[in-house]
C-alpha cells in the first residue's frame, strides 16, 4: 500500500497543517513504513486468540478501575460557574480555524 504526496496534502488539509515539500516527502516515507508494519500484523493467524474486552479482567484484586456507578450530572450552571466566558448555556472560546 502506498501513500501519494497528493493524499499526504489531502490529510494535512483536513488536519489545518501546512506542510513543506520536504515534510510532505517525510511524511509519505513514514506513512509507508507505518502502513507496511500494520500490512505484516494482519499477516499474523489470530484465529484462537480470544478477544480481551478489558486489560484487568483476570485481575480483580489488584484492578485499579472504580465501581461503574450512576451519580447526578453536573449542571450547567456549575460547569460554566469558572469559565472565562459563558452564554447561552455554552462555553465561549475565540476563533481558532479560519479558512
Amino acid at each position: 500500500m502506498k501513500i501519494t504526496e497528493e493524499q499526504v496534502r489531502y490529510v494535512a488539509d483536513l488536519a489545518n497543517l501546512r506542510l513543506t515539500a520536504d515534510e510532505i516527502r517525510r511524511l509519505r516515507a513514514d506513512l509507508d513504513e507505518i502502513l507496511a508494519h500494520i500490512d505484516k500484523l494482519n499477516e499474523l493467524d489470530t484465529a484462537g486468540v480470544e478477544p480481551m474486552a478489558q486489560v484487568l479482567y483476570e485481575a480483580e484484586e489488584t484492578a485499579t478501575l472504580r465501581d461503574d456507578t450512576e451519580r447526578p450530572v453536573l449542571g450547567s450552571d456549575v460547569a460554566l460557574a469558572n469559565a472565562p466566558q459563558s452564554g447561552a448555556g455554552y462555553f465561549k472560546v475565540p476563533k481558532v480555524i479560519e479558512r
